[in-house]
């Protein structure tokens, strides 16, 4: 699904203001030829945890399972607050271009994981963490 398939609760259950901005970056994208896809936007809690619970047996460790995936609690995909970007070339022009729509990659480890920073459009994209265990959102359980 596109950025602009509303009709899919991935894309129509995403913040306001991060869906405005992707459009927005999609549209200038279109330009130089590049679509982007939702791999994954909003999430219910329930899906959350079945991928927590996916990830814990795929790592073997709740810990390992951490660096992946978050709880619903803390998840921004639960809150409507991040989405999983592709394809690779559509990653590519979001880290040239992203910071200008406040589109930020977030993780290290996780290229195609964009959450909104508003702040980026005048300042740059804050510094990515290596993972989520290591962001401090994700200790507030």
């Amino acid at each position: 699904m596109t950025v602009f398939d509303d009709h899919y609760p991935g894309v129509a259950n995403l913040d306001p203001d991060l869906l405005r901005a992707l459009r927005e970056a999609a549209t200038d994208a279109a330009d130089d030829g590049v679509e982007f896809y939702v791999n994954s936007g909003w999430r219910s809690p329930e899906y959350q945890n079945q991928l927590l619970r996916e990830a814990v047996s795929k790592y073997g460790s709740e810990e390992e399972a951490a660096r992946w995936v978050a709880t619903p609690n803390t998840s921004a995909h639960v809150s409507g607050d991040a989405v999983d970007i592709g394809p690779s070339d559509a990653r590519m022009w979001l880290s040239e271009h992203g910071a200008e729509y406040g589109l930020c990659q977030i993780y290290r480890n996780e290229p195609w994981h964009y959450e909104l920073r508003p702040e980026a459009i005048d300042h740059g994209c804050p510094r990515m963490y290596a993972d989520p265990t290591q962001d401090p959102r994700m200790m507030q359980q």
